[in-house]
């Protein structure tokens, strides 16, 4: 578990985008972040069809996907709107 980096518990699927937004804690900020469903299928090794097989898929691998928030901040690769995208 990443100690700078804390994922929220805000997640929200979203269809239209095929994506799970969240936030994370960074130093007292919040930062936007959004992982794809692929993505997340690739992480947890399985394929991912309704919203709570996602949201639960998520929280299985919410230590992994901290460290990649994480990865992705020491890189700076926020987009335009300071948001992260895995």
């Amino acid at each position: 578990m990443n100690q700078d980096i804390i994922v929220n518990d805000d997640l929200n699927w979203q269809p239209a985008h095929q994506r799970v937004a969240f936030s994370a804690q960074w130093f007292g900020g919040q930062v936007a972040c959004f992982i794809s469903l692929s993505q997340l299928e690739h992480l947890t090794g399985q394929p991912l069809v309704d919203e709570a097989n996602i949201i639960l898929a998520f929280e299985s691998v919410r230590f992994d996907i901290e460290e990649k928030v994480s990865e992705l901040v020491g890189q700076e690769a926020f987009g335009p709107d300071g948001s992260l995208s895995l």
